[in-house]
């Protein structure tokens, strides 16, 4: 059984292609090429479950046309839908994590001043020049190199230099 900490969230299934069982796929990131993985997981109905890749192509730098193995019809396909698409961790090597913010999520925010912890990143906001990670209490805290003093990749812990004042906002 696939866990939740096992992989990290790349994106998510939207309309059929066809009537061949293909259906598009918005990515935020494209590490499913860059380290040439053979399957996906998706979450149907809370379960993590890997489905083989057939093939893919990109329309653009975010969306791909996904043919997953023994998914041959329209509605098999539809079927898939809005399911969120994640990606083994264990499969992202230590040179392609520095790639991908997304492999953050989860990760705990310690503040480098008091040591305490900050809570834990449920999100990045990259829709802007300013990257952001979304805390699970709703906070933003900027995603700054200049402002990170830290990575523990095993304790799944960042320790951010944070700005005076932003956990007051």
């Amino acid at each position: 059984m696939i866990k939740q900490q096992e992989v990290y969230k790349i994106g998510r299934l939207g309309k059929t292609h066809g009537v061949k069982g293909e259906i598009s796929f918005m990515f935020d990131d494209d590490v499913f090429d860059r380290v040439d993985a053979d399957y996906l997981v998706l979450d149907i109905d809370g379960i993590l479950v890997p489905f083989f890749m057939e093939e893919y192509r990109f329309r653009s730098d975010s969306t791909a046309i996904v043919k997953f193995e023994d998914i041959n019809t329209q509605d098999r396909a539809r079927e898939l839908t809005n399911c969120d698409v994640y990606f083994p961790r264990a499969l992202t090597d230590d040179d392609e994590a520095s790639h991908s913010l997304a492999l953050l999520v989860g990760f705990d925010i310690v503040d480098a001043q008091t040591k305490k912890a900050v809570g834990t990143i449920a999100a990045i906001d990259d829709s802007t020049a300013n990257i952001l990670f979304e805390l699970e209490n709703g906070t933003l805290i900027p995603a700054s190199e200049d402002l990170i003093t830290h990575i523990d990749q095993k304790k799944k812990q960042i320790t951010i230099a944070l700005p005076e004042g932003i956990l007051d906002l």
